[in-house]
């Protein structure tokens, strides 16, 4: 992910932040995190992207109406997850 996306990420998990009244604080709890680095992630500041990234950004957009495909395909370690277990089958 590139860092514009990044920032787009992050400003629309802030936007949704706001639209919920979801706190800092409760996305610092809900991820194990601390409300200054939830605070700096929201904020887009020193952004790369991390497991921590994206364990705000799914926190947080499963309020908005679930998490997209788009966010599936870009956590990694979901991905590798996946590909690790996943036999092909339908079932």
């Amino acid at each position: 992910m590139i860092q514009t996306d990044l920032q787009a990420r992050a400003q629309r998990a802030a936007q949704i932040c706001r639209d919920r009244g979801i706190t800092q604080l409760q996305v610092a709890e809900a991820v194990g995190a601390s409300q200054p680095q939830i605070s700096r992630i929201l904020h887009g500041k020193g952004l790369r992207q991390s497991r921590l990234f994206e364990e705000v950004c799914l926190y947080v957009e499963r309020f908005e109406g679930g998490v997209t495909p788009d966010a599936v395909r870009a956590n990694e370690d979901l991905m590798k997850a996946l590909a690790a277990t996943w036999d092909g089958s339908a079932f």
